[in-house]
């Protein structure tokens, strides 16, 4: 399966959190709540990715491949390496859990090979390939 999300690639992360601090029974508490603008990028990832999800999830082993384009800015050629913020880590985060929703698999542990690759681009997007693994053998 691959497909591609002619979008801009969110710039937030799930580590964009904003903490709440308060007490309970005299104690400090704290909980960290989603950013209106997480929320925002997380329900947009969704949108992008719903009209490609399987009709039954995907099961076994796969190997994950993304590549974040992110809109060229002039200072930088269509297909250079993106070496600045966000991580990749941090994005993948946010997809896998918002096709993990979208049941493309049963359980994001099935992702057990990623490739991920940001470049500067003059189309934006997102390009995801899912690959189905040969089971290891014992």
């Amino acid at each position: 399966m691959r497909f591609f999300l002619p979008m801009r690639p969110p710039t937030v992360t799930h580590h964009d959190k904003e903490l709440h601090a308060f007490l309970r029974g005299g104690k400090p508490c704290a909980v960290l709540h989603d950013t209106p603008e997480l929320k925002d990028a997380r329900a947009k990832l969704h949108a992008y990715l719903a009209p490609h999800a399987p009709a039954e999830p995907i099961t076994g082993p796969v190997r994950l491949l993304v590549k974040w384009l992110f809109p060229a800015d002039g200072r930088h050629p269509d297909g250079a390496w993106k070496t600045t913020k966000p991580d990749t880590d941090n994005l993948d985060k946010a997809l896998k859990d918002e096709m993990t929703r979208l049941h493309f698999w049963q359980d994001d542990a099935q992702v057990c090979s990623e490739i991920s690759e940001k470049f500067w681009a003059d189309l934006p997007g997102i390009y995801i390939e899912i690959l189905p693994l040969t089971p290891a053998k014992a």
